[in-house]
Parts: structure tokens; sequence; C-alpha cells
């Protein structure tokens, strides 16, 4: 009996380039799980869920609704503290969309590289809450760039939650495309504001450089 216990638990390979991704057995969904922080993504082709938490960032999960290939990035634009980004608006602008670019092709490339066709893609946003004052406008930005994103590409948005004020815990199954998702009314503790503040403080620091382009 333990062995069979242990086999079942045993979590089958993930793709190449998710090693650096934290894996584990989801005993309540009994399923393989990878969690991700943000900056991170992940794709699966086969029967496992992906979660995350989620503050100011978005979470686009993308899925081929055929052959069950899909995933789920976190992300948030850059945009500096007095909102007006590195040099200006104009600049913030452009930089902040070739960002968001950059999250959401990687993603959908790798769900295409595995066998996913862009026609039969769909997709389900959370997060962009408004968390902190300093911030009041990046929750807003991430969800207005997701949007226009999806619709310039074609994807169909099936539903999600985003906006107000509250962190979001999200479960995404890119198998059957069913997604869960949990509002966080009372956070005990800082560590989905400290992780967002240091991502947001790493982006700005370490500007994207070169393009991704969706084949």
């Amino acid at each position: 009996m333990s062995v069979q216990l242990h086999r079942r638990h045993a979590l089958p390979p993930s793709l190449p380039g998710f090693g650096a991704i934290n894996r584990y057995w989801d005993t309540v969904h009994d399923m393989p799980a990878a969690k991700i922080l943000p900056g991170e993504y992940y794709v699966t082709t086969g029967k496992e869920l992906v979660t995350t938490v989620l503050g100011s960032c978005v979470s686009a999960c993308i899925r081929d609704r055929v052959f069950g290939i899909g995933g789920m990035n976190h992300f948030m634009l850059p945009i500096s503290m007095d909102g007006k980004g590195w040099g200006g608006v104009a600049d913030m602008t452009s930089t902040a969309t070739r960002y968001g670019n950059f999250a959401m092709e990687h993603m959908i490339n790798d769900i295409l590289k595995h066998g996913g066709h862009k026609r039969h893609l769909e997709a389900k946003v959370f997060g962009g809450g408004k968390m902190m004052d300093a911030l009041s406008d990046v929750g807003a930005k991430n969800i207005e760039f997701v949007r226009e994103y999806l619709e310039l590409e074609g994807i169909p948005l099936l539903g999600g939650d985003v906006g107000d004020i509250f962190p979001r815990k999200v479960i995404y199954i890119p198998s059957t495309g069913k997604a869960l998702m949990k509002r966080i009314k009372h956070l005990h503790n800082d560590t989905i504001l400290r992780r967002e503040n240091d991502y947001r403080s790493e982006i700005t620091q370490h500007p994207l450089t070169g393009d991704v382009e969706l084949f």
C-alpha cells in the first residue's frame, strides 16, 4: 500500500524550461500542482493545476480548449512611484507595453510549441487589485493591458475576477479550463505586498531586452 501511495504521489516530469518552478502534490485536488511567483509562468500538457496569489499583479490563464494544453502567468507592468514611468508618460507606455507583450508571448509560445493551436486558445484573467495608494493605478493598467492584448490576438476572454482591493488566490487546471478563485479579505501578513514590491523593484532596475514574437 505504501509503495502504491508513493507512486500515486510521484510528480511527473515538467516540460523543459520549468524545472525551477515550485511543484508539489495537491492532496485536495489529488493532482500535481505548480506554484508560481511574480514574474513566473508555467505551462503543462498533463492533468495538473497551476496556482498563485495575486495583489496588484495579474494572471492570464490560457489554454488550448481542444487539447487541454495551457498555463498561467503572473506579472505586473513596470511603473514608477510617481506613475510616470522612466522618463515620462510616453516612455512608460512603450516600456510597459513591451514588458506585457513579453510576459504574455513567452507563455503562449510554449503552449503552441507543445501542441496547442492559436485558433483554439481561450483565456481567463484574475488580479489587478488596488493594494497600495502609491500604486493606485498599476492594477488597473495591468487589467487594461491584458484585455487589450487578448482582443488584439483574437483570444476569447471567458471570464475571471479583476479589480477591487483584495488579494486573490487562484487555481487553474488547464486540462479542463476550470478556475477556482478565493478573495483574501483578511491579510494577516505582508508577504504578498513584499513579493510584489521586490518584483516591481527588479523589473524597474533591469528592463527587458530583445523582442518576442508569436509563431
